[in-house]
């Protein structure tokens, strides 16, 4: 476990946090302004087999802290992860936490491309270096309709089955969208702004799988594309907006386009349906985005802490995960909690109410890899009774159950400790008696 602080405001807080990391064995502790850098680059290759709908692009925000270094970039890609990028960003411009945030798009490119993507986000992490300013942060969350459902859905035998899959009573990909639960409604916003108030970078956190064109046999970055490019343009494009999954193992978008059966088949995609799921999402995140104000304070808090967990499989006992998660919190009310592969939507929702307890705005950033192994699905000990995709089929490799609760649990743990009040040694003891008191009859009414 490593423990890192990059700015702390008071006093008193500060000698808790402190006392805490010495405990621990490793201590970074950082005071100053907040630096912050973003840049955005197409990753699509010049050359490819597949047709190009939209481009895929890398977008990159730096937090530099006098030197301290945290970088997030979200890629439109269904899964990416790079040790060899995290070293490199590491060896060369001081990142010493590099978070790959994939979109989970179903509509990328094949992994021939390795090389030019790892160079590209490179290019990004790098232009992100060169236009740091001096930064601050706030954050909020909003409820609208929902417009994904829970793609697992409980039949007849008590078993959840996936909505592609058809019976007497549902039909296959719930043509008649019907708004199976749960799910979480909520879309998070993280807004960057230089100090003369001008937002530079926005954070866009909502859990659904990005698969409403799957099997279009062409190049997308399917409805989180089209909502990126919707806020940037609210923004007159001077905000670069990076789109990171949430819960989503488990969530289907209510609007998709039946699918192909391959390259040749006369069908063609609807990409009306990602240009609708994108606006709709990122009308929500554009108004949020622009009620939301930093403090009149110039100064930014921000503790980190890293874990390493170990789990087996749910069925091969041989298989063994080591995952890699990382809570944040920004200014004692911003939390930020990572999680690799593919987590479902109740491991979201109950992590998210025990947060709002703590008055804090929670955000759950899945399908985040900065080292260690990537999980695919990460199912909640329910979801992984009922069963279905992900959970206990042979394919892919089930993690074993409860490992999902374990996750949160820990972020949770990690939480109170940055806050200091997880205690690393036992608290005070025994009491100070009061005065003494006695009770006095009083006689009834005869």
């Amino acid at each position: 476990m490593k423990v890192k602080v990059m700015k702390i405001s008071k006093y008193i807080t500060a000698f808790i946090v402190l006392w805490f990391l010495i405990q621990s064995g490793q201590l970074f502790a950082m005071t100053g302004i907040l630096k912050a850098g973003t840049a955005k680059v197409n990753i699509t290759p010049e050359k490819i087999d597949e047709p190009v709908h939209d481009s895929l692009y890398a977008r990159s925000l730096v937090l530099d802290m006098n030197g301290e270094r945290i970088a997030f970039v979200s890629v439109d890609l269904v899964i990416y992860t790079s040790e060899e990028l995290e070293k490199i960003c590491r060896d060369k411009f001081g990142i010493s936490q590099l978070m790959l945030c994939s979109s989970h798009t179903h509509s990328g490119f094949p992994d021939g491309n390795t090389g030019y993507i790892r160079d590209q986000i490179v290019k990004s992490v790098d232009m992100a270096l060169k236009q740091m300013f001096s930064a601050k942060i706030c954050a909020g969350r909003k409820s609208f309709p929902q417009l994904g459902f829970n793609r697992l859905v409980v039949r007849e035998d008590g078993h959840a089955r996936e909505s592609w899959y058809g019976d007497d009573h549902y039909l296959s990909e719930n043509p008649d969208r019907i708004p199976f639960g749960p799910v979480d409604p909520e879309v998070g916003v993280i807004k960057i702004e230089d100090l003369n108030g001008e937002p530079r970078a926005i954070i866009m956190n909502y859990a659904c799988h990005a698969d409403v064109v799957c099997s279009n046999y062409a190049i997308s970055a399917d409805y989180p594309g089209v909502a990126c490019r919707y806020v940037e343009k609210a923004f007159d494009n001077k905000v670069n907006c990076l789109f990171v999954q949430g819960a989503g193992g488990n969530i289907e978008s209510l609007i998709i386009s039946s699918r192909r059966t391959g390259p040749d088949d006369s069908f063609q995609t609807d990409y009306n349906s990602i240009e609708r799921v994108g606006f709709l999402l990122s009308y929500q995140a554009i108004k949020l985005a622009k009620s939301l104000e930093p403090g009149k304070c110039d100064s930014t808090d921000i503790k980190f802490m890293d874990d390493s967990l170990e789990f087996t499989g749910r069925f091969d006992k041989t298989a063994e995960f080591n995952l890699h998660i990382a809570t944040i919190l920004i200014n004692n009310e911003i939390v930020i909690a990572t999680c690799p592969g593919e987590p479902f939507i109740q491991l979201q929702l109950d992590w998210k109410k025990k947060m709002e307890e703590s008055s804090t705005n929670p955000f759950l950033f899945g399908y985040t890899w900065y080292e260690g192994t990537w999980p695919n699905y990460i199912p909640d000990i329910k979801s992984a009774a009922l069963g279905g995709y992900g959970t206990d089929q042979p394919e892919p490799n089930p993690i074993q159950v409860g490992a999902g609760e374990t996750i949160m649990n820990h972020h949770f743990e990690n939480y109170f400790k940055l806050t200091g009040l997880m205690r690393e040694n036992a608290g005070p003891s025994g009491f100070t008696p009061g005065l003494r008191w006695q009770y006095i009859a009083v006689p009834r009414e005869k």
